[in-house]
Parts: structure tokens; sequence; C-alpha cells
């Protein structure tokens, strides 16, 4: 039995914030109209300008750019061959191209931005950098679009801030349509299961550095993203449940002759969305309040990247539209989780698609009524096209059938009326030591609820050499702070999991604060994460001292210090020179961001650094 109603608590949700966003989003819209009634800038351009951005081309699309009334589609592009996600994009470009062709039109590489891997920087100098970029790649992508010669644009990005960075910049040109184009996951490696245990052998001094590097270079081993569900994978269902993608292309893996023929497919829906035609879609507009519910939903409901919190607010804010963390866990509430994938699970996002992938699960929330239907696609229908998964057929020409009526494997991926937990996992902690988030997908029930001493750290490697030391031999509520956006950029501290994860493993009560970032990949220890406000700005996480009993409550969503309150407020707040940590790997010459960017339950950006 379906409820073809939209859930009452969903679209109250939804209700609320486009009360909240009335003011900025209709500023926005009214921007972005206003870019729409101009035209086409190309048209506006004067005869050098225009013969500058077509010098190059070849004598076929240099007469249809001169014609000026053909759709010229600009390529943003994250490719680089060191990132295994992004290498299968050195092609991309010429399939677009000669898809464009075909439609009598052009297309052309507008510029590229920068991509960085946070697998290659954990633990690293350049993590520091890691959260910044996503602001230089939306940067990136107005100075490519600000020659103002195209009428839609596509983007080529698929790892952690990329594809976030992409969506802000393309926000920025709302009035132009925009298809986002994955690249798909690299084939199943290793068992997560294994690769996770190597790890904290190796941490335990159990196995050497040759055994770790062989689980990792065989788990890590093909063009694509990696296979576990943090970020990367997160960004792609996003991307499609916000109706971005084509339906079914996030999860096809590279250089198939499908992920050619949804490459192609991608560049032709982008050139029928723009003005010159009768499918006007600018990305202004289709990524509305609604798109953004509906990506928060699906990412309870897969038990997605942490990440989010911070980005699908940044990404709403360029929008006009303004989400809070609040909206996040009160959607989990009634969001239930219906994936287990790697780290809330032993699969892979292989085996998610295998098991019916996106068409199946958008399907099971739709029924339910807990996505909104009606939210706009690229794909020219509403989400309800989105329940398909595309094939090919006997003479190779691209079909979308139904997705799977059943799950293909229930370990994997459930329906609704049999979910894997109730509520999706990610809560809002407030209490004495601030606002934070948690996502308990992947952690036991028995340790929802922390309450130990605190040991207080300064960095990563401080709790490394600590751990090493023997000295966290007992329960305890690690506390590394100063790693805020403010402070060093906010870095991910996932190389603190195996450490934490093996004493948990042997028996104590073990949980992390921090006022950094742990990713989709956090695990099975408790972590309170974005701590805010941050230690650098003076939040109550800098009054804490070594031995003060720390709750972090994930049932009833608090995170708290037990110390009187006299004594709690009269305590000086803990200060640490920074310097070491601003320069080096060109963390110098990111000073000005450090001094702009705004708090983490603002989306850590620099485009929102003076919100209220």
């Amino acid at each position: 039995m379906t409820n073809r109603e939209m859930n009452a608590r969903v679209g109250a949700i939804t209700e609320r914030i486009v009360k909240r966003s009335h003011d900025t989003r209709t500023r926005y819209l009214e921007r972005i109209g206003k870019a729409a009634s101009d035209g086409t800038q190309r048209s506006h351009l004067g005869c050098a300008n225009q013969a500058h951005g077509f010098a190059a081309c070849g004598i076929a699309d240099k007469g249809v750019l001169r014609g000026g009334v053909a759709p010229n589609l600009a390529i943003i592009t994250a490719y680089n061959d060191m990132l295994s996600a992004h290498r299968p994009y050195e092609h991309y470009p010429e399939l677009i191209r000669s898809a464009a062709r075909e439609a009598a039109c052009t297309a052309q590489v507008a510029g590229g931005v920068p991509a960085m891997c946070d697998g290659i920087t954990q633990g690293e100098a350049g993590m520091d950098l890691s959260l910044f970029s996503r602001d230089v790649i939306a940067l990136s992508t107005a100075v490519a679009l600000s020659h103002q010669t195209f009428d839609a644009a596509v983007y080529l990005g698929i790892c952690d801030k990329i594809v976030p960075g992409l969506v802000i910049g393309a926000l920025s040109f709302g009035h132009l349509p925009a298809v986002f184009i994955p690249s798909g996951p690299m084939p199943s490696g290793i068992p997560n299961p294994e690769k996770a245990k190597v790890r904290q052998l190796f941490v335990e001094g159990k196995v050497g550095r040759e055994a770790l590097l062989d689980v990792e270079a065989r788990s890590y081993h093909a063009p694509g993203t990696c296979t576990f569900y943090g970020t990367a994978n997160t960004n792609q269902m996003l991307m499609e449940i916000m109706g971005l993608h084509l339906p079914g292309a996030s999860f096809v893996t590279p250089d198939t002759p499908l992920r050619e023929a949804l490459t192609r497919a991608a560049a032709t829906r982008a050139l029928a969305l723009t003005a010159l035609g009768n499918e006007y879609t600018p990305i202004g507009r289709l990524l509305d309040e609604r798109a953004f519910v509906n990506g928060i939903v699906g990412l309870n409901a897969t038990g997605g990247s942490t990440n989010h919190t911070l980005h699908l607010v940044a990404m709403a804010a360029a929008a006009g539209i303004l989400i809070d963390w609040q909206d996040f866990a009160d959607l989990a509430e009634v969001t239930p989780l219906l994936t287990r994938i790697y780290p809330n699970g032993s699969a892979d996002v292989n085996h998610f698609h295998a098991a019916g992938g996106m068409g199946f699960l958008i399907r099971e929330l739709l029924d339910v009524g807990l996505l909104h239907r009606d939210a706009g696609t690229v794909f020219g229908q509403t989400l309800e096209a989105y329940t398909q998964e595309p094939g090919l057929d006997g003479d190779g020409a691209l079909v979308w059938r139904d997705a799977p009526a059943q799950s293909g494997d229930p370990a994997v991926l459930r329906p609704v009326a049999d979910p894997f937990q109730a509520t999706g996992g990610l809560k809002l902690l407030n209490g004495s030591l601030g606002r934070a988030v948690i996502k308990t997908s992947a952690v036991a029930p028995e340790r929802h609820v922390i309450e130990a001493p605190a040991r207080i750290f300064h960095s990563q490697e401080a709790l490394q050499a600590a751990f090493k030391a023997g000295e966290l031999e007992r329960d305890v509520v690690a506390v590394v702070r100063f790693q805020g956006p403010k402070a060093i950029g906010m870095p991910e501290l996932h190389k603190l999991m195996p450490p934490l994860g093996s004493l948990q493993d042997r028996g104590f009560k073990v949980a992390l604060v921090t006022d950094g970032r742990l990713s989709g990949a956090s695990g099975k220890v408790p972590a309170a994460i974005h701590v805010t406000p941050e230690a650098v700005e003076g939040g109550p996480i800098a009054r804490l001292r070594d031995g003060d009993l720390v709750r972090l409550d994930a049932v009833a969503g608090t995170l708290s210090v037990l110390v009187d309150a006299q004594e709690w407020a009269a305590r000086p707040l803990a200060a640490e020179d920074l310097s070491a940590a601003h320069e080096g790997v060109g963390r110098d010459l990111f000073a000005p961001f450090r001094t702009a960017v705004g708090r983490a339950d603002q989306g850590a950006s620099i485009f929102t650094g003076g919100a209220a």
C-alpha cells in the first residue's frame, strides 16, 4: 500500500524553510530573472569579444557560433589524472562536443576547477585546504562562466568538495541551465571490513606498513570513485535525488558503453533546457526548497556523509534558501534508514546499485510521501521519472526501464516497510558545549550515550602519540579542538578512527568531540563533530580541561560538560598558537579565507561569513 500524499512533517519542514527564506530567495530569483530577461549574452557582445571566443574553434563550430542562434554549451571540468574519480573525465569534452554537433549546436571547455583528494591528504597539512577548496571551486566556476558566451553548462565533478563548489558556482549563474555528469564508481576491490581491520591492526602495531599498503592498493585500484559511501558517493546520490543527474546515472561504472551513452545524453539534455528552446530550466529555479528537502531526506535515508550538514547549507544559501541543522535533525526523525553501505555496513556502492540502487530508493521514498514528487529535474519530468534505471537496447541505444520491484539484496537495500532503523541516524546535539552533529547509523545503540572524562588535544598528532604511549587505556572522551574553519580550515580527522576504534574494541567507553570534521566515513565510534562556536572563536569547547566529565547523549540530543555552573563560567578560555598550521603547503595563501569564513552551522563558507 502506498501513500500518494506528502508526509505532513516533511511538508511542514519545507514550508518553514520557505517562510524563513522568503526575503533572500525573492531577491535571488529577481536577480537571476533579470539576467534571463537580458537574453543570450553572447548576442550582446562586441564583435572583437565574440571573435576572441571562437578564434580557436574549427570551421564548422565557428560558423555556428558566428550565427549566434544555436545554444553554446559550457563544459566546466574538474579533470585531472591523479584522482581516480576524475581520470575518466579526460575524454568527456570530446563526447560532449560530438553530442552538441549532432544537435547542430556547440560546446566548449569554459574552464577547469581544482580537484583535491581528501584520501591523499588525510592526516597531512594539505587537508587544511580541503574545505576551502570548495569555495575556490565556486570562484573558479564563476571565472569560467564570466565570459558570458554560454546558454547552458555541464559540470564534470564528483568528489568531496568539488560537487558542492560546482553547485555554488552554478547557482551564481542561476539563469543558466545546468546538468551534472558523474564518472561513476570503480569496480569493487577487497571487502571493506577487511580494509578496516588491517588499518586497525596497523595502528596497534600488529602488521607492518607493507601489509597496510597492499590492502589499501587493492581497495583503491582503478578509475572511478572510491566505493565506500563517503562524501563523493553521497554527492552523486544528492545530484540524482535533487534532479541534476539523468535518472540512474550516479553509479554506472566508468569506461563502459552505458557510461558513454549517459554522458552524451546529458549533454543533449542540457542543450534542450536553454532559453533558446521550449524547455527553459535554469538551475536557480530548479534548485528550490523542495529540491533541498529531497536532498536532506536522501541523505538521511542512506546514512550519507556528515560533510553535507555543511555543504547543503552552503549550497542552499547560494540559491537564497536558508537551511538550519534543525531541519536535518527533524527530517531524520521521519526518514527511515534504507541502506547499509560501508561504513554503515559491509557492502559498497556497487552492491547498492546492483540491489536496485537509486531507482528503488527514490520509489520507496516517493510512495510514502517523504519526497516532493513535483520537484523539477533536468530530465524534463518530475522526480517520478527517477524511479527508472538506464540500460542499452539491442542496438546500443539508451533506454530507461522501471527499477526492480524488490531489493536484490535486503542486507544492503530495504523497502520502507522493513527499514534498517526507523530514523536516519543524524542528530543535532545542543548543550553547554555548543552545537554539534552526530551520525549514529554506524554506531551500536549501546554507544549512543557516552559519559566519560575528557582528554584534551590540540592536534591529531597529539592524540596519536597519546594512544601509542598507552595513555588512553580507559574510558575517555577525546576532545580535539582548534580544528574549526577559522582556526585551521576544518580538516577531516578520519585518521583518528583506527586508534579510537581500537580502544572501543577493548571494551572502553570512547567518544570524540571536535570542532573539526570527520566525513562520511566516520564509522563506529560516536563522534560529536562540527562543534560550534569553535574553540578559536571562544566557544565553550575552549573551556574544557583534562578530567572534566563530558556527556554525549545522541538519544536526548545533548552535548554537555558536567562541571559546576559557577566554576564553568569563571574558567578562562584556552588559547593555542596556530601559526605553524598557517604556513607551508599553500596554507599562508588562505589567510583571507580563515578570516572571512562563517560558522559551521552556516555552511563554513566564505560567502556566508557575515550571516547572522
